[in-house]
């Protein structure tokens, strides 16, 4: 059953058509990468189901809901959350601080609560703090709430900027690039980190990768997109031996990896 449907979506910039009449289906509790080469329209796409960009054509179905034309807070509310290729953490807020923020749309207290300091705002701070430091055990980062995000190792702001996507109790999560920068170790266990957030959360997943280890091992479908264009769909072994996307963005590394 499908969570998210995009139907001939397209983007355009200009004259640069950046996706063009894609048509997408992520089955629920799945992981599901999208790979192309650089400008292949994999970010654009993210930002059209995120609420960032509006696509000129098209339709985009989360859970039930056209999305296409809601403001990004709008979609968050509904279930999609994201992180980012470059980490966009509030870099001299604390973990625990980053993690609460995310939880914003969530909470219910308004600005009357929050000046009179209600018996419902102290209830919901209470419950956002105890919160914010499960998710940060759950990530990985107990006893790292207090530390500011920019001084975290960097596996740890990956895994900082998840939680606080997490904060937000998504059905969708969607990873651009999250092993981007990481060493070997780091790699792995991001990998087993993305299945634990599927097995354990029930989370459905999205993913844009460069790298090629990680999108064959971890995926179940891949999407794969050239100049805005899907090109190809299937399983990891389909799309290994897929002479348009050899030709077009594996070349030499799907025989490494094959």
């Amino acid at each position: 059953m499908a969570i998210l449907t995009a139907r001939k979506v397209t983007k355009r910039f200009g004259g640069l058509t950046a996706v063009d009449t894609l048509d997408l289906e992520i089955a629920e509790k799945s992981i599901h990468s999208v790979i192309g080469p650089n400008g292949a329209g994999k970010t654009t796409f993210f930002n059209c189901v995120t609420g960032f960009y509006s696509p000129e054509e098209g339709e985009i179905l989360f859970d039930g809901h056209r999305v296409e034309r809601f403001s990004a807070d709008q979609i968050t509310r509904l279930g999609v959350a994201r992180t980012y290729q470059n980490i966009r953490l509030f870099a001299n807020l604390t973990a625990l601080e980053n993690i609460l923020v995310g939880q914003h749309s969530r909470l219910k207290s308004g600005m009357i609560d929050a000046i009179f300091n209600t018996p419902r705002n102290r209830r919901e701070e209470k419950e956002a703090v105890e919160e914010a430091r499960r998710l940060l055990n759950f990530v990985g980062l107990t006893g790292k709430g207090d530390h500011l995000a920019k001084n975290l190792a960097y596996g740890d702001q990956r895994r900082l900027e998840v939680a606080r996507a997490l904060a937000s109790r998504p059905k969708l999560l969607m990873l651009d690039e999250p092993t981007a920068g990481m060493n070997p170790r780091e790699t792995g266990e991001m990998t087993a980190f993305i299945r634990r957030l599927r097995d354990e959360l029930g989370l459905t997943i999205m993913l844009i990768e460069h790298h090629m280890g990680v999108v064959m091992d971890i995926s179940e479908v891949i999407t794969v997109l050239d100049y805005g264009e899907k090109i190809a769909e299937g399983n990891p072994a389909e799309i290994q031996t897929n002479p348009r996307v050899i030709e077009a963005y594996l070349g030499r590394e799907t025989e490494a990896v094959a």
